[in-house]
């Protein structure tokens, strides 16, 4: 009886200790699955913001085909400068802060669409998108007029800026 006693008192608070374990395993899952779905929000807005600015450059591009005159090689040249949008640097080089330069678009159709990916008050847009994070670069000399349309957009949590390219050509 006395070893029995012995053993009892041993195992005294075992069960009080196995609790406290099953419980912190518990809410370490809770805790993984509330990072899990903060994570995931922010990999739907990620992939909404990229989706629109796919949608938004396919516009411009198709905006740019349907309204270039296309009577002659010097026609077509000159109604595809009236697209070009903040034309510096070069779409070959990589600006740092998604930043460009140069003339602003006259084309009306087209400016609209620069305006939806810069969150205008008539409708929302990519966070941070301003006048200068896009760009509609043609190179119609010597490269088959090729039409560089690039938009940017940064959210408060980024880093650094993200970015869309659409390369196209106009025949």
């Amino acid at each position: 009886m006395r070893a029995e006693r012995r053993h009892l008192a041993a195992q005294r608070g075992f069960f009080l200790i196995e609790a406290m374990v099953a419980m912190l395993i518990f809410t370490l899952g809770i805790l993984g699955l509330v990072a899990m779905g903060g994570t995931a929000v922010s990999a739907q807005s990620d992939a909404q913001y990229r989706t629109e600015a796919s949608s938004l450059a396919d516009a411009i591009a198709a905006e740019i085909n349907l309204g270039i005159d296309r009577t002659s090689e010097a026609t077509k040249a000159a109604t595809l400068a009236g697209f070009v949008h903040q034309e510096t640097p070069p779409p070959d080089t990589v600006p740092a802060p998604c930043s460009f330069t140069g003339t602003n678009e006259a084309n009306p159709r087209v400016a609209a669409l620069l305006d939806r990916a810069r969150n205008a008050a008539s409708a929302p847009g990519m966070p941070g998108a301003g006048v200068r994070n896009a760009q509609v670069f043609i190179d119609a000399a010597g490269n088959f007029n090729r039409v560089v349309i690039t938009l940017c957009w940064k959210t408060a949590s980024d880093s650094a800026w993200r970015r869309h390219t659409l390369v196209t050509y106009v025949n």
